[in-house]
This record gives C-alpha cells, sequence and structure tokens, in this order.
C-alpha cells in the first residue's frame, strides 16, 4: 500500500490537479462577509479555567468537552499485544476545506457530510491529534486507540465563529467538532487550521486575534498556509520566504507560537524543497517539523524509517465518486477497517514505541532505544 513509490507519485500528481482546480473555484467566488462580531461574541481571550480578559463578554463561554488526554500508562510487551499496538502503522490526515450547506466544488463538504465522518471516526475508536503532534511523535492517545489528524485548510469563515452565547456556530468545523465530542467522549476535540492572511473571513485585527486565541488556548492548532495562497513553483525564493514569514509575522501578532507544521497551498511542492522548510525574510524566520501535502494516502507513522517531514502525505475527505472512487476518506478508512494491523494503534505509553516483532526494523534509528515488541 504505501511503499509503492511510482504509483503514489501519479496519484499525488492527480490529486494536485484536482485540489489546484478546485481551490481555483473557491478563491474566485465571493467570500460572503462574516457577521459583526461573530467571532468576537463569548469570552475567547481566557481558557476554560482563566480569569476574563480586558475584552471579556458579559455572557460566559458555554462548558465545552476538554481536550486534555487520560493518564498515561506503561505498557510492557504482553500489555501491547493485549490491545494490539502497532505505532509503525499508518495514521489518517484528513483534508478539508469549506463547509457549506451547498457544494460549490468537488472538495467542498456540508456540515452534514463532516458530522457523519468524524462520527464514524469516534465510533472506530480514532482520537483526533494535532498536525504538531502528529509531526513531533506526541500522539499519546488511549491504548487501543488509533490516531488521525483533522486538517482545514485556508482559514475558511466556515471553520469557525462564535454564537451570541459564546457557543461555537453549530454547523461550523469546530462546532460540529465539539458536538461529536460530546456524544463520544473519547473523540478528543482537536483539529489544525492552516491559515492564509484573513483567517476565518475576518478583516479586523481585534477579531482575528480574539478568534486564533479561543482556538489555540483550548488545544486547536492555528499555524501557517502562506500570506496569499500562491502557487509556490511558480515563485522565486525570495518570493516563497516572504509568503512564509509574513503569515509567521501575523501569527506573533495574534499571540501565537511560531508554527511547527505548514501545509502547501494546492498541495504544490516547489522544485527546490528546502525553501519550505525553513528561512528567514526581513529578519523573521520559520521553521517547519513537518510540511504537508493534499494527498493522496494515509501517512506512515512519524515512527517508520519511510517517514519524511518534508512532504507528508494528507487524504481528501470525500466519497467514493469520481476521481475519489479511491484515494479519498471514505476509500481509505474502509480499507483500514479491512487492514486492521496496517494501521496505527497506540499503547498508551508516551515513553515507548510498541510494535509487533517482524516490524521491529522499519523503525527510524533515532527511535531504537524506545523500541516496545511483542
Amino acid at each position: 500500500m504505501l511503499s509503492s513509490i511510482p504509483l503514489t507519485r501519479i496519484i499525488m500528481l492527480a490529486n494536485v490537479l484536482v485540489v489546484t482546480m478546485a481551490v481555483v473555484v473557491l478563491l474566485t467566488l465571493p467570500t460572503p462577509p462574516a457577521r459583526p462580531g461573530a467571532a468576537a461574541s463569548g469570552d475567547p481571550t481566557r481558557g476554560p479555567s482563566g480569569p476574563p480578559g480586558p475584552s471579556a463578554s458579559p455572557s460566559p463561554t458555554p462548558s465545552l468537552p476538554s481536550a486534555e488526554l487520560p493518564p498515561p500508562v506503561t505498557a510492557s510487551p504482553e500489555f501491547a499485544r493485549q490491545v494490539k499496538a502497532n505505532e509503525a502503522g499508518a495514521v489518517p490526515i484528513l483534508m478539508y476545506h469549506r463547509i457549506t450547506k451547498k457544494r460549490l466544488a468537488s472538495i467542498d463538504r456540508t456540515p452534514a457530510q463532516v458530522r457523519k465522518e468524524l462520527e464514524r471516526l469516534a465510533r472506530g475508536g480514532y482520537v483526533p491529534v494535532t498536525a504538531r503532534e502528529f509531526a513531533t511523535g506526541r500522539m499519546d492517545v488511549p491504548a487501543g486507540k488509533h490516531p488521525v489528524v483533522l486538517t482545514f485548510d485556508d482559514g475558511h469563515h466556515s471553520h469557525f465563529s462564535l454564537q451570541a452565547d459564546g457557543a461555537p456556530a453549530r454547523d461550523s468545523a469546530v462546532g460540529i467538532i465539539y458536538q461529536v465530542a460530546r456524544k463520544y467522549p473519547g473523540f478528543r476535540p482537536v483539529a489544525t487550521f492552516w491559515i492564509n492572511n484573513h483567517p476565518f473571513g475576518l478583516r479586523e485585527h481585534r477579531d482575528q486575534e480574539r478568534a486564533v486565541r479561543w482556538l489555540v488556548d483550548r488545544g486547536f492548532e492555528v499555524a501557517n498556509h502562506t500570506w496569499s495562497h500562491p502557487h509556490l513553483p511558480s515563485l522565486g525564493k525570495k518570493q516563497i520566504a516572504g509568503q512564509l514569514a509574513r503569515l509567521e509575522r501575523l501569527l506573533k501578532r495574534l499571540g501565537v507560537p511560531p508554527s511547527d507544521t505548514m501545509a502547501l497551498p494546492f498541495g504544490a511542492m516547489p522544485r527546490k524543497r528546502s525553501t519550505v522548510q525553513a528561512g528567514k525574510w526581513q529578519g523573521t524566520p520559520y521553521r517547519f517539523k513537518g510540511v504537508f501535502l493534499a494527498g493522496a494516502e494515509p501517512s506512515v507513522s512519524p515512527f517508520d524509517k519511510r517517514y519524511d517531514h518534508r512532504s507528508i502525505q494528507r487524504v481528501q475527505s470525500n466519497g467514493k465518486k469520481g476521481e475519489c472512487r479511491k484515494w479519498c476518506s471514505q476509500y481509505w478508512l474502509e480499507w483500514l477497517d479491512r487492514h486492521p494491523r496496517e494501521r496505527y494503534t497506540a499503547d498508551g505509553d508516551p515513553g515507548r514505541i510498541s510494535v509487533p516483532r517482524g516490524l521491529r526494523d522499519n523503525i527510524r534509528s533515532d527511535r531504537k532505544h524506545l523500541i516496545n515488541v511483542y
């Protein structure tokens, strides 16, 4: 599956073409203005237990499910065998774009489709982690569970806004995630939002800051998707650096730490990959621990020797029609259900990497000292 390099390249190019065409359509469509105050309602300037910020709303934010994980365990070989741990297995990293009641592009998803897919993940034992947690190998999900990374490109207004009562809008990405977390308590409410220069459709700095801090304070990741979403292979080295550094400056002004991850616009990699991995522009540096593509299969484990943090695979969220007959989320989630031994299953122990004996040699040399074989 994940080792067929020529086929993967063909699939990846096809995915890039499809995503490029669909995103171009989205970028040419008018963006409805965000409802005034929509992302500034409630009390986004505090965490779940912190004091109100200076701009706090009179109405407290409604109680929401926590992103905290249960306490870790110590995994012995016998325990790893019991939970069928395989931390060398594949991890689905799902890619979403706009969420809208009426799909206008192939990569659009309706709220009902997103809700159905997340509920399927929850029933299947998947626990969300952020792209940062994946790229740094901190997927500390409970024993016997499977990590999944939910990623949302472009910082679209359908991803996040708040209602008048301070709760996330029901049909927004964040609203749907919390609804599923309430229904399935083991489903951790976190995701990664890769944004451009107008996060969540907001134009005012104050609104942008409140929205981003609300998310980060609750365990979500907000990171770099370039300043203006250009086709990076068409740009020179300095232009690419400017796109990434300008977005890092914005994130800093919004109170967000430097990005550890970034997603390539259109999934298009520049000819020289190092230009998007690390660099500096007008005194502003950037360095990413994970650079994410736009397709076309689950990623290998970050502990696997085949793992390349410079080009991490994702899977487009979609059904099984047209170009998605294979290679989109429905196909791959069904495939992983039929091949559970190929899937990443956690041991619940952050200090060990548990694998069946036959997969011992698949683990990267810098992680060999953590291997727990059964």
